[in-house]
């Protein structure tokens, strides 16, 4: 049993490791300004506790870590919804994490556990699949910039941490990426496109079970990839969107070329992260897509992000 503290909690992957957590006995502490998060991903429990924050006040973070006294801090707090928004990216994700890991060293915590984007490789990788020697490259998006200054931070303090560099995350809960557009545009009888790409797609509860073994200690100090190792087209992914909706469509979806500063593929290597952890995907997209239809069906969809402008500017 430990002391667990969260930061976004309330969003797709701190909701869900949140959930594992305290279903088996862990004390957990959330801290999220619900900028993307949604109230209804947590459930009240005897050993959870919200408290509506920001981590870019450091007071505020101090005293949390001073009452609670986390031996674990799961780091998944994030500004990303708005392509545009530099400030709050650099605030929330370079100056947040700041104070995160500050606090952290300041009250001599236990393990980091940090959630970074694979577009720090930059949206034109060297190579494929993505090493982890792969040079950090993070220009094309405001997001990946600060992400990656919050990992530097990390690294540059005295923390034990582990930094998972992540493919595509997918499942309910999730508010970003193609798959709640798809389900959206498909749901309201809207016409649909895809995009000439392919990404490495990971679905939520694996991702959570990689997780839960750094919060157990597995793992060195450093970053780890989080991802199936096997890349799928973007037309695959709407594919079994409207195979879970029992959809059929009258006439084959528009399949664009990619713009000139959108990869191919982004497809990481994992091969570290299985040995070190023990671990590998096992859950197969159309089952994860299945889940998450099931989850937008039940709870609906308010509205989606993305971080990229390419994208951004999609009707």
């Amino acid at each position: 049993m430990r002391n667990v503290l969260i930061t976004g909690g309330a969003g797709f992957i701190g909701s869900h490791v949140a959930d594992r957590l305290h279903a088996r006995g862990d004390h957990v502490l959330v801290i999220d300004n619900y900028a993307t998060g949604r109230r209804d991903n947590l459930r009240p429990s005897a050993n959870l506790t919200v408290v509506e924050g920001t981590i870019v006040d450091g007071a505020l973070v101090n005293r949390l870590f001073d009452d609670f006294k986390p031996e674990c801090v799961i780091h998944a707090a994030a500004s990303y919804k708005d392509p545009h928004g530099w400030a709050e990216d650099a605030r929330t994700n370079v100056v947040g994490t700041v104070n995160v890991v500050q606090a952290c060293e300041r009250t001599k915590m236990g393990r980091l556990v940090y959630f970074q984007t694979a577009l720090c490789y930059g949206l034109h990788p060297l190579e494929q699949p993505i090493t982890l020697d792969h040079p950090l490259r993070p220009y094309e998006s405001s997001y990946a910039i600060s992400k990656t200054a919050g990992e530097n931070y990390i690294n540059l303090g005295s923390v034990d941490f582990v930094s998972f560099r992540l493919a595509n995350a997918y499942g309910p809960r999730n508010m970003s990426g193609p798959l709640p557009t798809f389900f959206d545009r498909l749901t309201k009888n809207k016409k649909c496109f895809v995009v000439d790409t392919r990404r490495d797609f990971i679905y939520i509860a694996d991702l959570v079970e990689v997780v839960l073994k750094a919060v157990d200690g597995a793992g060195r100090r450093g970053a780890y990839h989080v991802s199936s190792g096997t890349d799928y087209s973007i037309k695959d992914l709407f594919d079994e969107t409207t195979k879970a909706l029992n959809i059929r469509l009258n006439e084959p979806v528009e399949v664009r070329p990619r713009n000139p500063d959108d990869a191919f593929t982004i497809l990481l290597d994992p091969s570290k992260t299985n040995q070190d952890f023990d671990w590998k995907v096992t859950t197969p997209l159309g089952v994860g897509i299945r889940d998450a239809v099931r989850y937008y069906q039940e709870f609906g969809i308010t509205e989606t992000y993305t971080h990229l402008k390419a994208l951004h500017a999609q009707q």
